[in-house]
């Protein structure tokens, strides 16, 4: 298994002042930690007193993370010193459990346990849009169009949000009563998976119709797991032409699935608790993993092997964000 890469940031990062790998993890000890990747040093840590946090999110232009929690979604400057979040989002009235960015950073969504999908301004406080899901909102993601989003929620329901009509364009129900945990979309838009409390990972093709509305084609169903599945994601573009899919698991390891086919390409074991996300670097060469353990790890996709554990929580690390891209693309 290889993606084409040379993980230059393993060689660059100690040597600038700013390191171009932005890596965060966050949980249940109500802190945010910024680690050098190469290293495993935590050099910066901000306190998140409110609540614990959910999940992490950088913006495309590296400048800001943005930390979901209950009820609320913090913004923090990422080369800044001070504790003190730069915005903060308010208007959800439970846990804050899905949060990412448009492409160019101009607005954020999220998806919360209140039932709803918020669009928010980054300039300004108030949301911008909302959207009633009807249940608790697990998992939202963006079509790569940036003119969808995409949520699953608590009771099983996945809906398309079409942003252009401002109205719920599509709905479909893989497993009655079964939370959809995690969404994923191929970066070209061809595929989307949802993941469930029952390990099943759900495929579908993508297709453009005569309308705008996105149209699911039932490709594949995968048991992936005797437990739950807390994360899927799709490898990233620079992956190509090696396309993957990870599902990390409360069962404590990792599987990298080959989307062509998805067979079983390796387990990675070595969290010893619930794994709760993970992260592809910009060239799909690496994962990074967040669990409930209080460790992150590195982990090389040619090999399957750990290349540098981070430990500094003291409780639950259930979320992490990586971006080692240039700060042009999205994260």
């Amino acid at each position: 298994m290889e993606c084409s890469s040379s993980c230059w940031w393993l060689e660059k990062e100690i040597e600038m002042s700013q390191p171009p790998v932005i890596f965060a993890t966050a949980g249940y000890d109500h802190t945010i930690r910024f680690w050098e990747a190469t290293t495993g040093r935590c050099y910066r840590t901000l306190q998140y007193p409110d609540s614990q946090v959910n999940r992490l999110e950088i913006t495309p232009d590296k400048q800001y993370i943005a930390a979901a929690g209950n009820p609320h979604i913090r913004l923090f400057e990422v080369n800044s010193n001070s504790p003190q979040p730069v915005m903060s989002y308010d208007s959800h009235t439970n846990n804050v459990m899905a949060v990412g960015f448009q492409c160019d950073g101009n607005w954020m969504y999220s998806g919360s346990e209140d039932g709803t999908v918020k669009i928010w301004d980054l300039r300004a406080p108030g949301c911008q849009r909302e959207y009633e899901s009807r249940a608790a909102v697990n998992t939202v993601v963006l079509h790569p169009n940036q003119t969808e989003l995409i949520s699953g929620d608590q009771n099983g329901n996945i809906r398309v949000w079409d942003l252009t009509a401002n109205s719920c364009s599509f709905e479909l129900v893989p497993e009655v009563d079964t939370a959809v945990r995690s969404l994923t979309v191929m970066w070209d838009g061809s595929l989307v998976v949802a993941a469930n409390n029952h390990g099943t990972c759900y495929v579908w093709r993508l297709l453009r119709g005569t309308q705008t509305m996105t149209n699911f084609e039932p490709l594949h169903k995968l048991q992936a797991h005797n437990g739950y599945i807390l994360k899927c994601l799709l490898s990233p573009e620079f992956c190509e032409p090696q396309r993957y899919l990870a599902t990390a698991s409360s069962d404590h390891t990792v599987k990298i699935w080959n989307v062509d086919g998805f067979t079983l390409e390796r387990t990675l074991m070595g969290h010893q608790r619930w794994v709760w996300d993970c992260a592809f670097s910009v060239d799909g060469a690496y994962l990074v993993t967040a669990s409930s353990d209080a460790t992150a790890r590195l982990w090389t996709m040619a090999t399957g092997e750990v290349l540098r554990v981070y430990q500094g929580h003291h409780k639950a690390a259930v979320c992490c964000a990586l971006h080692d891209g240039a700060e042009s693309s999205s994260s």
